[in-house]
């Protein structure tokens, strides 16, 4: 698994052992990253000097990449100790840990948000049915910032239906994955 583009481009991110943690393939997060390239506000590229969230991060594959494309700084949250010990190691080979915060808690129930993000990445396990009260809950504490690019992970075959205070704006499939982009309105 490597940054796909960017200033970072090329450079191999660190996994934990074991199936804790489910990267986002090169493949999807390409994909993604070109759909967001359309999705700013007047043009310019949603990640571009964008205060990034990336909620459930495991390696912070997505987040890491908002980075090395212009993003200006990255929360990550993540609850398992092993994907945190991965994400601190890929972060300082980035040389990123300015522009990154690692907060070790449960994404279903956040802190409070020391920064309102208007690029959000979810990746919860498939299968259990946490974007959309992941999502309000992120929302309630503060991380979403009205307007926010949401980008949320899932089984290609789990339903979903945006919560209160997100409209689709798209959806594509990728092998067993499905990425739902939102926009947050409150």
């Amino acid at each position: 698994m490597r940054i796909v583009a960017g200033r970072h481009r090329g450079r191999a991110l660190q996994a934990p052992e074991g199936n804790a943690v489910r990267p986002t393939s090169d493949r999807a997060r390409e994909a993604l990253f070109n759909i967001l390239a359309h999705r700013g506000m007047g043009g310019v590229p949603a990640f571009l000097d964008a205060e990034v969230l990336d909620a459930f991060a495991g390696t912070g594959a997505l987040g890491l990449e908002a980075l090395s494309r212009g993003a200006h700084r990255a929360f990550f949250i993540e609850n398992d100790t092993d994907a945190r010990a991965a994400l601190r190691l890929n972060i300082d080979k980035l040389g990123e840990t300015d522009r990154c915060r690692i907060l070790a808690a449960d994404a279903r129930k956040p802190p409070h948000a020391i920064a309102p993000c208007n690029l959000v990445f979810l990746d919860p396990p498939y299968g259990k049915d946490l974007p959309a009260p992941t999502l309000t809950a992120l929302a309630l504490a503060g991380w979403i910032a009205p307007g926010a690019i949401c980008v949320v992970e899932m089984g290609a075959k789990e339903s979903f239906e945006a919560p209160a205070g997100f409209i689709l704006l798209d959806e594509r499939r990728y092998g067993a994955a499905r990425l739902v982009i939102l926009r947050g309105v409150g």
